[in-house]
């Protein structure tokens, strides 16, 4: 039970198969026919656009033609080569604005691109191996520290294998996953996806995973630092951003991230606690997870609220279409005030500003709104846990805002110590993204360890 929301009743819907069936896969699998003649589509470009704005580097068209000749385990080992989180990847990826935007046929007659995403999941669902498909290079003797196993911090681990290295995860939470665990909207990532491609990934050997280990409460960067060859953070961002109101600890008002968490570790979803009426805050894809799902468990009246307009939002246009079709009222132009509170201090609803832009500034209107809601779920952004780089050695690590600051090679200013996925300045916070930071963070630990490079911040 969520404590903050303890007021709340349970779910209405007391049918669990039902309601399980409100978090099956967003989009239904294709079908070996339907592969055969989506794969069939393609066209093989040469030098394709699609394959260029992958984070990850898939080559997209290789192994859309390994579908289309029916070399599925082919396909799959393309893709995993480059992402070996491609089957998460392929179910959350916003490839509505990167590969499938970039696809050629957009501008044929046909005006629709090859579903690239649907491709990468059949390949990578229907793929059967007797042994983990990549083998690791000769022992080089080296021991690398993973703080966090997460989509960064795995990715980066299984690649250090590959290249020979031995590596220990070190991971706060029960599970491994990271954000595939505990973050994604249950009807993206269903059921234990997350865990099993957890266990494909650790198949490939060489990698211990500990778990309950937190940097900043019972481990220390120094002693990670001084019994390891290298040290990378793929710390992610667990610590919600405040809205900054009076009442913000008030019971009914929670981060959706730990609402999202709780949900998907439900064994039985009718026991959640589930207003009737509820606000989210916010404009990204987190906030539409939380808004779609409390909307799939029973919520009558779900208002999205955001302070700009919707081209500003985060979220891509299929995630707006996701919460429209779920029948999410999205309130643009209206920035939180304040918290209202019942007579017994508990949330009752939230009063907003409408705003406007001005001269290219966001300025309040004076004119003021009101939301009733027996719940409100603020889903503005997170931020590395404070504790989390606490120690004296971690306060050292340069930081952007409340990001760590790494150059090309994801090394920090620190010597041996790397960082990478949603915890560093550069890019987007995307699973596919932190997968590519780990991957090629690797490459530089692995080449630093074996040249006694990486002593030094790089000039």
């Amino acid at each position: 039970m969520i404590v903050s929301l303890k007021h709340l009743p349970r779910t209405a819907l007391t049918d669990a198969d039902a309601l399980d069936a409100q978090f099956t896969d967003l989009a239904p699998a294709l079908t070996a026919r339907q592969a055969a003649i989506e794969a069939a589509r393609c066209l093989y470009c040469y030098d394709a656009p699609c394959t260029r704005i992958c984070p990850t580097e898939i080559d997209v068209a290789s192994f859309i033609r390994n579908i289309h000749d029916g070399n599925i385990n082919g396909a799959a080992v393309g893709i995993l080569k480059q992402n070996i989180l491609g089957g998460a990847c392929a179910r959350v990826c916003p490839t509505e604005i990167l590969c499938e935007d970039a696809c050629v046929r957009n501008h044929d007659a046909e005006g629709r691109p090859v579903k690239i995403g649907l491709l990468q999941r059949h390949a990578l669902d229907h793929a059967s191996f007797a042994q983990h498909p990549f083998e690791r290079a000769p022992a080089t003797g080296k021991v690398i520290a993973v703080v966090g196993a997460g989509p960064a911090g795995l990715s980066c681990a299984h690649r250090l294998a590959m290249l020979g290295n031995d590596v220990v995860v070190f991971e706060a939470r029960e599970k491994s996953g990271g954000l595939n665990e505990y973050g994604i909207a249950k009807y993206k990532l269903p059921g234990d996806f997350a865990q099993r491609e957890v266990a494909f990934l650790l198949s490939i050997g060489g990698i211990e995973v500990r778990h309950g280990r937190r940097l900043g409460s019972n481990l220390t960067l120094a002693e990670l630092h001084s019994q390891y060859d290298a040290v990378f953070l793929g710390l992610g961002l667990d610590a919600s951003r405040p809205l900054g109101l009076t009442g913000e600890d008030a019971p009914g008002l929670l981060a959706a991230v730990d609402y999202i968490a709780t949900l998907r570790q439900s064994d039985d979803l009718t026991t959640l606690p589930v207003p009737r009426r509820a606000i989210v805050i916010g404009a990204g894809n987190t906030a539409i997870d939380m808004a779609v799902q409390i909307k799939r468990l029973g919520a009558e009246d779900v208002t999205l609220v955001y302070r700009r307009g919707f081209e500003s939002m985060t979220a891509t246009g299929h995630e707006q279409d996701i919460a429209k079709a779920n029948y999410v009222r999205m309130r643009t132009w209206a920035a939180p005030l304040e918290v209202l509170l019942d007579d017994a201090g508990t949330v009752r609803g939230m009063r907003f500003e409408e705003t406007r832009m001005d001269n290219g500034r966001l300025v309040g209107t004076g004119a003021f709104i009101e939301i009733a809601a027996d719940a409100i779920f603020k889903a503005i952004g997170q931020s590395i846990a404070p504790a989390g780089l606490s120690d004296a050695m971690a306060c050292q690590i340069e930081r952007q805002a409340d990001k760590i600051v790494v150059d090309d090679s994801f090394r920090t200013v620190l010597p041996g110590v790397y960082a990478g996925g949603d915890c560093v300045a550069p890019g987007q916070d995307l699973t596919v993204q932190a997968v590519q930071h780990g991957k090629l963070a690797a490459h530089a630990i692995h080449n630093d360890i074996q040249t006694k490079a990486g002593t030094a911040w790089p000039t």
